[in-house]
């Protein structure tokens, strides 16, 4: 059985196939329940793009967590690499076939339609052994998610529904239409007022669509389990 935690924001925790992953963790976010000290055992923290509140409290955690590795973009990996001063703890790749890191896991970086100071934003396809998790980052919607939906067939869709920066509920819901996923959380609400997708509305738009996607909406703390 694998599991994720909701941190708030865009942060999540994922533990699957033997391994602890991190993605995007802004852990100082006003709605995190955790500290940045609070979270040990770390194996990869994937970024999605190097905004700050994605790239969050990464040197904090990587600093407490001596064998964490990050996983981005090679942009954003080189980054991290020059600003930590150990280029063994950073997987740089790109758009493209999946990276095959420890335990089986295998992450593929896939098209955010957003920015990034270094390099893409990208989205992130985490295929495990209990399952294959899609973190889509900061993005409006793009046509490109039913390839991805197509090719990783996603058993979770983590999706932004803020608005302003991202996507909102009624484009999420048309994402989740495209994706097809089994479940789908919303993310990057909230943080702040600017922020005003809501995730009722999300759960009400995908039922109407006639989706047999699930949302779950997970308050800061909460944890799902899964295996598919």
């Amino acid at each position: 059985m694998g599991y994720l935690v909701y941190y708030g924001h865009s942060a999540f925790e994922i533990n699957a196939s033997g391994k602890k992953i991190l993605i995007d963790p802004w852990l100082t976010n006003p709605l995190s329940p955790v500290k940045p000290s609070d979270i040990t055992g770390v194996d990869y923290i994937i970024l999605t793009h190097d905004h700050d509140d994605h790239l969050g409290d990464t040197f904090e955690i990587m600093k407490n967590n001596p064998k964490a590795k990050v996983v981005s973009t090679y942009e954003v990996a080189n980054f991290v690499a020059e600003k930590i001063g150990d280029e063994s703890r950073a997987i740089g790749g790109n758009m493209g076939g999946p990276m095959v890191l420890e335990g089986g896991i295998r992450v593929a970086l896939v098209p955010a339609n957003h920015t990034s100071t270094h390099g893409s934003a990208v989205g992130a396809v985490i295929i495990t052994g209990e399952g294959t998790l899609y973190h889509a980052g900061d993005t409006g919607i793009t046509a490109e998610m039913g390839l991805i939906g197509e090719l990783y067939k996603p058993d979770i869709a983590m999706l932004p529904i803020g608005g302003h920066f991202t996507m909102d509920h009624n484009e999420a819901a048309k994402a989740v239409e495209l994706i097809r996923p089994k479940v789908a959380i919303p993310m990057h609400y909230g943080t702040f007022p600017v922020l005003y997708g809501d995730p009722q509305e999300f759960a009400r738009m995908v039922t109407s669509r006639g989706l047999p996607t699930k949302v779950v909406v997970l308050k800061p703390g909460e944890r799902f389990e899964f295996k598919f």
